[in-house]
């Protein structure tokens, strides 16, 4: 029997928590493979005692479950207050959270990147305007030395409420970002333009180590690469160096991770970090063969450790 099928048999004890959201095709279009049901079947047929659930959803007892996985609660930034409840309650009740509650929580608001940067890493160059103060943009045309800029809010996902802003049409677009800001915090940042040419990185880790890499592009005249606004997907090779940016990455700020994906450009050939996704990210397991099996192995281990009183009886011939 093979070991990891062996210890799932074990475990399947364990009552786990598959963690989405409500609307499951809100954020996804017709070409996204269904990553979730895929992956929550491959997990029921290695014998998990898994079950589907919703974040946000009342009638869930969450103490009846040994461990929580947070695999796409997508529209977490639409409910921050509420998410953050949900977190505090699942971390008071002891039960452990996949990814661990603290990075989650850090990993939400974009005031992190200032936290790298600091830290000596590659980063976009980034300010943050705080919610309630002068969003005046101005200035950062020469801040950044750019012509053109993105500015959404700090705690964000998929392009919501995301502008490119240039000299020209900063007057009639000033006005609604000022309102905008009033209500939240807002990133700032110069556009990228080898997002146009060349994609953006997504390097996806499991457990801290390099599992694969795509390379997203976006449509024709548009800087979004998400699939939903028209950008596609491409399997890609990096470079042994830009993985072991990437790898840096993961190492100094997903630790204790089962999953973490580092979505990056490159730019005269230093890997340079746009965002690190700790929360809900799509992990573009089909893209690669085994790229199911490689969560499994490592939810498994994960498992593994969280169930400490387990130990491997000597008597069975585990191969």
């Amino acid at each position: 029997m093979p070991i990891y099928d062996y210890f799932c048999c074990k475990l399947n004890a364990m009552r786990i928590a598959f963690v989405g959201y409500e609307i499951q095709q809100k954020h996804v279009v017709d070409t996204q493979e269904d990553e979730d049901s895929l992956l929550f079947a491959l997990l029921s047929q290695k014998g998990l005692d898994i079950h589907r659930v919703i974040w946000d959803d009342p009638k869930v007892r969450w103490e009846d479950f040994g461990l929580v996985l947070i695999k796409s609660p997508w529209d977490y930034h639409e409910k921050i207050q509420s998410f953050m409840q949900w977190l505090d309650s699942i971390a008071a009740k002891g039960i452990p959270l996949l990814n661990p509650y603290s990075i989650i929580k850090w990993n939400s608001d974009k005031h992190y990147l200032l936290e790298m940067i600091a830290a000596g890493f590659d980063v976009i160059p980034s300010a943050i305007i705080e919610s309630g103060a002068s969003s005046g943009l101005a200035p950062f045309f020469s801040k950044f030395n750019a012509q053109q800029l993105i500015v959404k809010p700090c705690i964000s996902a998929g392009a919501r409420n995301t502008f490119t802003v240039t000299p020209n049409n900063l007057p009639e677009l000033q006005a609604k970002i000022d309102a905008l800001v009033q209500e939240e915090a807002y990133l700032v940042q110069p556009f990228i333009k080898e997002i146009e040419t060349a994609g953006e990185w997504s390097f996806i880790f499991f457990n801290g180590a390099f599992s694969h890499c795509v390379v997203k592009r976006p449509r024709s005249g548009d800087f979004r690469v998400q699939l939903t606004h028209g950008g596609s997907v491409h399997i890609a090779t990096p470079q042994p160096h830009h993985v072991r940016s990437a790898t840096a990455f993961a190492e100094r700020f997903a630790k204790g991770c089962l999953y973490a994906r580092v979505d990056a450009v490159i730019i005269d050939d230093v890997l340079t970090l746009m965002e690190l996704e700790l929360i809900e990210p799509y992990l573009f397991l089909g893209t690669v063969p085994g790229g199911y099996e490689n969560y499994y192995t490592a939810l498994v281990d994960r498992i593994r450790q969280e169930q400490d009183t387990l130990s491997r009886p000597s008597s069975l011939n585990i191969q």
